[in-house]
């Protein structure tokens, strides 16, 4: 294996921050809003990141939904590193039965040869989509095939990462590229680094296998928050030292948006919770505006699923959303929060970064 340091993984708290503080972006585009500009303001929240002291800034993989433009991580994560100098980016992730292994490996080794040791490679195993797009981007209607095979995948794509099928192997021949072939070939000086790996999930299965294999786990708390606790405990209970870590790392997804007062920051995730509702009853559209968030009339069964939804998003003002992320940290135990903000506006998000970065006193870098 290449060489892989805890210290690429762990992060370093900043300012009065309990854990390492990073951000995931879904690249939101609003109403009235265009890709280019989301896309846009995906590179500001990067930078006000990268000058306040996050960790990491990794964008996710999501496929035929209007609001959201982030369909290729990769694409994106190779725009930002042009426009970043420090912070990590990666994937939050790439969703992996959607992609051939090779594929990936030579994306993520091209992003690692652009921007050496910044590169994280974060991936899962649900499509990303609903199942009709699935089968269109993986080209089979037997989409369970993909998730049950994904422990084999990702020894595919971890052998193709660093080089080492061994002999006899009918890929033993072929080599991602960028890659350690390059290395290892007549004058070769290629870097022998490769990204870290990460295992994405929002239930046990991506817990038990990253515990097993001592690879970093993410866990989707943002979307999932009722199987964080249970998660991280079995990520824990699984975890067997390896030439990664000698010890767990979990991060956690949060969802938390920071306005000047509490009726702004209702406003504000009232509209991503809108969003969700629409896309969890199979009608995905850009992500309304505030106001026609407060002016829809919910249904009785709608508005519980805003309020159940809304109960998990951590906003208010910036003191306000500081306490809570200190008590999500202290109850999960999770080693970092990755905070995500859905939101009509990118002024608003970039806002709430902002925000919290000063609650806690985040450097300016």
């Amino acid at each position: 294996m290449d060489e892989i340091r805890g210290d690429e993984i762990r992060g370093k708290a900043e300012g009065t921050a309990p854990v390492p503080l990073s951000v995931l972006d879904l690249v939101t585009v609003g109403q009235g809003r265009t890709a280019t500009q989301a896309l846009r303001t995906g590179v500001e929240i990067a930078q006000l990141a990268e000058s306040r002291g996050f960790h990491r800034y990794w964008v996710a993989e999501h496929h035929s939904m209007p609001g959201v433009a982030s369909s290729s991580p990769a694409v994106i994560l190779a725009h930002t590193a042009a426009r970043t100098e420090r912070i990590r980016l990666g994937s939050g992730g790439v969703m992996l039965p959607n992609h051939a292994p090779l594929v990936i490996a030579e994306q993520f080794g091209t992003l690692e040869a652009m921007a050496p040791g910044r590169i994280d490679l974060g991936l899962g195993r649900a499509p990303g989509t609903d199942g009709a797009t699935a089968a269109a981007l993986r080209r089979t209607e037997r989409l369970n095939e993909g998730a049950d095979d994904f422990p084999q995948q990702l020894m595919e794509l971890t052998r193709f990462l660093d080089d080492d099928f061994p002999d006899g192997h009918p890929y033993a021949r072929i080599h991602a590229v960028p890659g350690p072939v390059q290395a290892t070939s007549e004058g070769g000086v290629q870097s022998p680094g490769r990204p870290p790996l990460w295992l994405l999930g929002s239930s046990g299965f991506s817990a038990r296998l990253a515990g097993m294999l001592g690879l970093p786990f993410a866990f989707a708390h943002h979307f999932s928050a009722q199987n964080t606790i249970p998660a991280l405990e079995l990520y824990r209970e699984s975890f067997k030292p390896s030439a990664v870590l000698d010890a767990p790392y979990a991060l956690i997804g949060v969802a938390a948006l920071a306005a000047e007062d509490e009726r702004e920051a209702r406003r504000q995730v009232l509209s991503g919770a809108l969003s969700m509702l629409r896309l969890r009853s199979g009608r995905p559209g850009l992500v309304p505006t505030p106001e026609e968030a407060e002016a829809y009339a919910f249904s009785p069964m709608e508005r519980e699923f805003v309020d159940s939804w809304l109960v998990n998003i951590v906003h208010g003002t910036a003191d306000e959303v500081r306490t809570g992320l200190d008590d999500l940290a202290k109850r999960t135990g999770a080693d970092e929060l990755m905070i995500t903000a859905n939101a009509h506006g990118g002024e608003a998000r970039l806002r709430s970064y902002g925000l919290i970065a000063d609650a806690y006193g985040l450097p300016t870098l």
